[in-house]
């Protein structure tokens, strides 16, 4: 994952949980029960997302730098012979 991509999901992740926290402060009085259950459910589920979104964004700004090879493939897994050709 590029850096720009990890710090993209940082700022997502933040942007989503000041909204919601947002939100849930400024719902008004005066609803049906109901209406507060399905919008704290909501606001609960949205911050776990943006809870799980910021984790993978921190672990990408934090992750090796630079590596050589671009796919991400780091050679054949344990165990695994390459065919000989």
């Amino acid at each position: 994952m590029s850096r720009k991509i990890a710090g993209f999901l940082v700022g997502v992740a933040a942007f989503m949980i000041f909204e919601w926290i947002n939100l849930g402060f400024n719902l008004a009085d005066g609803h049906p029960t109901s209406f507060y259950v399905v919008h704290g459910v909501l606001v609960a589920v949205n911050i776990l997302l943006a809870l799980v979104i910021g984790t993978i964004g921190v672990r990408g700004l934090r992750g090796p730098r630079g590596s050589s090879d671009p796919r991400g493939l780091h050679g054949p897994a344990e165990g695994v012979q390459r065919p000989q050709v």
